[in-house]
């Protein structure tokens, strides 16, 4: 009897085992990845969580400069969509033996100048109100995604050169690792003004939008989407369709993107 009931007690927990794996499993099959822009950061949560409200599926976003997460996915990072802030990185990718599938321009922004909400400057148009340099003073510097990598940096520097100001501001540049940062240092008034996002400018309270570049003086700023993992399920799959639908695009526009079809 007591061996019969030692049997049984152990049926049951192996069962148990069996039970608490299947579900670890099913789990798992409905995790999605997703590494966004750091601009996307707001109207992203927002679109995931609408998503996920009506989806028994569990999304994680990462947020950071493009170019680290294109870094972070060739190096094998968990990520089943790609959102860049430019068509390079996701470009990229490929030539790091990445492939992707379901790639398509997703939205719009624009390059805009900011300043601290509680600094001096109240009003400047570009190409009207002289150089940006003017709005430094002595030792201080422009806010900026770093050139080097981070595309609203890379944005920003071919504005500059258009304006023809990049000579002049090179020196005097604050170089953030992702264009929230760029903003963060505006925000905290370490740097009177910076060039960021339109979209991050209307995310913050605590700055004051001057004005937005020509849109002729840098590439256009488009977001690309892509899976970027092999072995994507079709959480993934109709997630990253359900990204590009009305409902989704309705999401991003109230945060001041613009859609791939305006």
């Amino acid at each position: 009897m007591v061996a019969s009931r030692a049997c049984s007690n152990v049926l049951i927990g192996l069962m148990a085992s069996i039970a608490l794996a299947a579900s670890s499993l099913a789990q798992a099959a409905t995790r999605i990845h997703v590494s966004a822009a750091a601009s996307l950061t707001d109207a992203m949560n927002e679109a995931i969580a609408e998503y996920a409200a009506d989806h028994d599926v569990d999304i994680l976003p990462i947020y950071a400069s493009s170019s680290t997460l294109a870094r972070q996915i060739a190096n094998g990072a968990p990520a089943d969509v790609f959102v860049s802030a430019n068509e390079k990185w996701m470009d990229w990718l490929p030539e790091q033996g990445v492939e992707l599938r379901n790639r398509a321009d997703l939205l719009h922004n624009r390059l805009a100048l900011i300043a601290s909400r509680d600094g001096d400057v109240t009003t400047f148009i570009l190409g009207e109100d002289g150089k940006i340099a003017l709005l430094l003073g002595d030792g201080e510097r422009f806010s900026v995604g770093d050139p080097d990598h981070v595309p609203a940096g890379i944005y920003t520097k071919q504005a500059l050169e258009s304006l023809e100001e990049w000579q002049t501001l090179e020196s005097r540049l604050a170089r953030a690792g992702d264009v929230r940062g760029a903003l963060a240092l505006v925000e905290r008034g370490e740097t009177p003004a910076g060039a960021v996002y339109q979209t991050d400018a209307k995310a913050s309270d605590k700055v004051r939008l001057l004005g937005l570049f020509p849109q002729d003086s840098h590439d256009p700023i488009v977001y690309p989407i892509a899976l970027v993992n092999p072995d994507a399920g079709d959480e993934a799959e109709a997630f990253r369709e359900w990204l590009g639908s009305d409902a989704a695009l309705e999401v991003f526009e109230s945060y001041g993107f613009a859609t791939a079809n305006d």
